[in-house]
């Protein structure tokens, strides 16, 4: 016998899926603006132009509540693909004037 989980416990391991892979990709785009920032600062400090920060570690909070937003417009946006209208939007169907729905 397997265990069995009621439609919120499904919805919140839906929603702490999405979480993540926001997370991820906010990880991951945040990587590569640190990475370009070091490239940069390793040329500057090879030709020797500009100023240098010698400050090692970078810091970046994300507010839960941003995260929370995005998800809501992720759900808006993907109950509105799986609406009747956007079916009928999907399938380009058209009147007898040839007119779309």
């Amino acid at each position: 016998m397997g265990i069995q989980t009621t439609g919120k416990e499904k919805e919140k391991m839906k929603d702490d899926n999405i979480r993540d892979q926001i997370n991820e990709l906010i990880r991951d785009e945040i990587q590569e603006v640190i990475n370009d920032y070091v490239d940069t600062r390793d040329s500057t400090q090879k030709s020797g132009l500009g100023f240098v920060d010698e400050e090692d570690e970078l810091k970046v909070k994300i507010s839960n509540r941003e995260i929370d937003k995005i998800i809501r417009e992720y759900k808006k946006i993907k109950k509105s693909e799986r609406s009747n209208l956007s079916h009928i939007k999907k399938l380009k169907l058209v009147d007898k004037n040839g007119r779309p729905l």
